[in-house]
C-alpha cells in the first residue's frame, strides 16, 4: 500500500499564515522547496504535532492526527513521527551509542535492530566518541540514525545539509536515498536547495508565501518554475549513463535515442569512481549554457548538438526563454530578444540546440 498523507490546515504564527490543503501520496522521497520564510518548517512542525496553532486536519494512512472540529490533536511524541533538524540536536553528555539507545528505549514495539542501521548508516567507527568529537557530517549521520531506531511511520528532514560542506553532504544524499529504499520509510525533506532536491527527491512540492504553488513530477516541477523567480532557469535530466571516456574525459549520457556528454574534468577523484558505478544520474543544465542555432552545426567545438522543435516562447522585455521538445524531454534556452528577431524563431520550428558538456552539471560538481 502506497503511503499517503492528507493536510487541510491553516498555521498562524508570529504574523505568518499558512494554508495548506493536499494529498500527497508517497512514491520515493517528497521534497518541500522554498525560499526562506516561505512556510517550510512550519509546515513540517504541524506534521509533527510541534505548532500548537494549527487548526483542521492531518491524516497518514487513515490515522487521523489533528481533527480541531472533533477536538482531536494527537501530541508531538503520539504521532510516530520523526523529524532531523539543520542541527543534530543529540545529547552531548551521552556518547554516540548512548544516543542511538535513548532512540529505542521510547520506542514501544521495537522491531528493527540496532547493529543493521548502525551499518546503514556507517556510523560503526563512531559508536564509542562523544558527540563532540564528530564533525557535522558524522553528526547528522547519528542524528538519522536516533530518528530511524526511534521507528517512525514518517520521517521529516528539515534542511538537514544546510551545515554540511559538499563530501558531507553528497555522503548524506546517498544515505537518505539508500535508507528510504531499504527500509521503504517515507521522508519529506525540505530545502532551499534546489540541487539537492533535484537529486534527491521523487515528487516536488513548493511553498511560497505559506501556500502551495506548484506540486508534481521533480523534474516538471523545476521546469514550471522556469518562469518564476524561484530557481535559476534549468534544463533538469534523469539520464542513464553509457560509457566513460577517459582519454577525452568525457561520460556519455543516454537520452532516448540520442546521447550527450559531461565533462568528467569537473569531478573530484571520488566523484569520478562514483559516477562508472552509476546506471543513471540526475543532472541540470542552466537555460543560459544552451544557444539555439537554425541549421545543422559542424566543424564546431562544442560537443552536444541535439535536433530540437520549439514548442514555447515566453518573451521578458529583452530576455527570452524558448522551451523546446527533444527525445520526449523538454529543454530550456535563455536567449536575447535580438536573437529572436534575428533567427526569425516560431513555434514548432525545427532547430538545434547546443551547450558544452562543462554546462552538464550534477551534484557531485
Amino acid at each position: 500500500m502506497m503511503n499517503k498523507l492528507t493536510l487541510n490546515i491553516e498555521s498562524d504564527c508570529n504574523q505568518f499564515s499558512l494554508a495548506i490543503d493536499q494529498c500527497l501520496s508517497f512514491s520515493g522521497i517528497v521534497g518541500v522547496f522554498g525560499h526562506s520564510g516561505s512556510g517550510k518548517t512550519t509546515l513540517l512542525r504541524a506534521i509533527a504535532g510541534l505548532n500548537q496553532q494549527t487548526t483542521g486536519s492531518i491524516v497518514f494512512n487513515d490515522h487521523v492526527l489533528l481533527d480541531s472540529n472533533n477536538n482531536k490533536n494527537l501530541k508531538a511524541e503520539n504521532r510516530n513521527i520523526s523529524m532531523v533538524f539543520q542541527e543534530p540536536r543529540l545529547f552531548p553528555h551521552l556518547n554516540v551509542e548512548q544516543n542511538l539507545d535513548f532512540a529505542i528505549k521510547r520506542c514501544q514495539h521495537s522491531q528493527l535492530n540496532k547493529k543493521d542501521i548502525i551499518e546503514l548508516t556507517n556510523i560503526t567507527s563512531m559508536l564509542d566518541k562523544n558527540i563532540t568529537q564528530l564533525s557535522g557530517g558524522e553528526q547528522q549521520k547519528v542524528a538519522l540514525a536516533r530518528a530511524i531506531l526511534s521507528e517512525p511511520k514518517l520521517l521529516l528532514l528539515d534542511e538537514p545539509l544546510s551545515a554540511l560542506d559538499r563530501k558531507s553532504k553528497k555522503e548524506l544524499i546517498s544515505l537518505l536515498k539508500t535508507v528510504n529504499k531499504k527500509l521503504n520509510l517515507p521522508m519529506i525533506y525540505v530545502s532551499h536547495s534546489s540541487e539537492e532536491l533535484q537529486q534527491l527527491a521523487e515528487q516536488l512540492v513548493v511553498i511560497e508565501q505559506g501556500k502551495i504553488i506548484e506540486v508534481g513530477n521533480v523534474h516538471q516541477v523545476f521546469h514550471q518554475l522556469n518562469t518564476t523567480q524561484l530557481i535559476k532557469q534549468q534544463t533538469s535530466l534523469a539520464v542513464t549513463v553509457e560509457e566513460i571516456n577517459e582519454r577525452h574525459g568525457l561520460v556519455k549520457l543516454g537520452l532516448a535515442e540520442q546521447h550527450i556528454f559531461m565533462s568528467l574534468a569537473q569531478l573530484a577523484d571520488d566523484d569520478k569512481e562514483l559516477i562508472t558505478q552509476l546506471s543513471s544520474l540526475r543532472c541540470y543544465i542552466f537555460a543560459s549554457d544552451i544557444s539555439i542555432t537554425t541549421i545543422e552545426p559542424t566543424n564546431s567545438s562544442i560537443v552536444n548538438q541535439l535536433e530540437a522543435k520549439i514548442i514555447k516562447i515566453n518573451q521578458d522585455r529583452s530576455q527570452v526563454l524558448i522551451t523546446l521538445q527533444c527525445q520526449q524531454q523538454e529543454f530550456f534556452a535563455s536567449i536575447s530578444s535580438y536573437s529572436l528577431d534575428k533567427l526569425a524563431l516560431s513555434i514548432n520550428q525545427n532547430v538545434y540546440i547546443q551547450f558544452k558538456a562543462s554546462a552538464v552539471r550534477t551534484l557531485t560538481i
